[in-house]
């Protein structure tokens, strides 16, 4: 009887490595291909090199450069100094490792979460085929959610000074960090988070100034700014970037119903609201299942309600919806089982070889359609959030 538990106990454990073998390998291949295709492939990592290169040239950060790579970059000034180790070294390494990086980070903090190991690798699974998204496209969003996760885990750990550090460097790199302000709300030390988030906020605005100058740094912002807003406008054309930007509720909107001049205050406003109404029941933020459950809602709202989204960004939605889901009871409902295939169908696999062609640009792409059952999942999490009794349910499964 010993011997046979532990040789159930081995094959558990060897399930969980194929996990976590599979989620590298992914990357691995992810960054590879991209890498062996050329410099062209490769384009927004150069882009990311050269905010460190630029700033120390303190040459515009926001320009075209079509001799060094296409498009522009949208990142802060902040980025130079997270990039900078991997800039300084040869493409093909310095790419490498950056996707690695990622891969590695959002792997760091899905263990981290307060569920049970098993769980835990569900939630790589249902995620990988997002991160290799990610990966092909050589792009921050994997570290950024790793970032919005730790900082709810660092948070229930009442380490508020390393997770507002996380919050503070994701909003002044891509903006969408600040959602992690959330976990204020569960600080038992709200003095010290607030204190701590101005505080990073300084020192991070600042950093840059170390490889260029304080105007150089403050013009940047300024700059930033103005080229964020006229990204916006583009993203809401109906056409935007080939139906590549824009993957959001309201670029459904504005697809479906040919109405490119439909403002997105329409779906933000009520959208804001109805993720802040939750935290009405400070009953139930004892409970570890009402926390994670929040910090779900907000990982699938950063993405479904931003003009920003585009595929690659999903990573940081459909990881939400991972959490969401390993959270509800066993044996899994049918409707929660088919809520994740409709996600693992239209949201992940659309963006795949494997989804057919035509349904996926005439479809998917060009209606938004991405973003249709995450926004459905949101719902439910919603919904969960506003009408469960928390108090009478049992905690999210922690580790032994």
């Amino acid at each position: 009887m010993k011997f046979l538990l532990k040789q159930i106990a081995i094959g558990k454990k060897f399930k969980l490595d194929v996990a976590v073998f599979i989620w590298f390998l992914l990357a691995a291949l992810g960054a590879l291909s991209e890498i062996i295709r050329g410099p062209l492939s490769i384009n927004n990592y150069l882009i990311f090199k050269h905010v460190f290169f630029h700033t120390l040239q303190q040459t515009n950060l926001f320009l075209d450069y079509p001799a060094l790579y296409m498009d522009a970059n949208h990142y802060g000034p902040t980025f130079c100094v997270f990039i900078a180790p991997f800039a300084i070294m040869p493409d093909w390494l310095g790419c490498f490792l950056w996707c690695m990086a990622n891969a590695g980070i959002l792997y760091y903090a899905i263990v981290k979460l307060s569920f049970s190991r098993q769980q835990c690798m569900v939630i790589l699974l249902i995620t990988a085929i997002e991160m290799m998204t990610a990966i092909h496209n050589v792009q921050f969003n994997p570290m950024l959610t790793a970032w919005i996760l730790l900082a709810f885990i660092l948070v229930e750990k009442e380490k508020e000074y390393a997770a507002t550090f996380l919050i503070a460097a994701g909003f002044l790199i891509k903006l969408y960090g600040i959602v992690a302000l959330a976990s204020f709300f569960f600080s038992k030390h709200k003095l010290r988070f607030v204190l701590s988030f101005f505080g990073w906020m300084i020192v991070l605005f600042c950093l840059p100034m170390l490889f260029s100058s304080p105007s150089f740094v403050v013009q940047s912002y300024i700059d930033w700014y103005h080229s964020l807003v006229e990204k916006d406008m583009k993203n809401a054309g109906l056409l935007a970037g080939g139906h590549m930007q824009d993957i959001s509720v309201q670029g459904m909107v504005r697809r479906i119903f040919k109405n490119p001049s439909f403002s997105q205050l329409w779906v933000l406003v009520p959208a804001a609201i109805m993720t802040l109404l939750p935290l009405l029941r400070k009953k139930a933020y004892a409970a570890p299942m009402f926390r994670t459950l929040y910090a779900a809602l907000v990982l699938i709202a950063t993405v479904v309600f931003s003009s920003a989204a585009e595929s690659a960004t999903y990573v940081i939605a459909v990881t939400g919806v991972a959490m969401w889901f390993v959270a509800q009871p066993r044996p899994y409902h049918p409707w929660a089982i088919a809520m994740l295939v409709l996600v693992l169908l239209v949201t992940s696999l659309s963006a795949t070889d494997l989804f057919p062609t035509y349904l996926k640009v005439n479809i998917v792409r060009a209606y938004s359609l991405k973003a249709l059952p995450c926004f459905m999942v949101w719902a439910i999490i919603w919904a969960q959030l506003m009408f469960k009794n928390f108090t009478s349910m049992a905690a999210v499964p922690t580790k032994a």
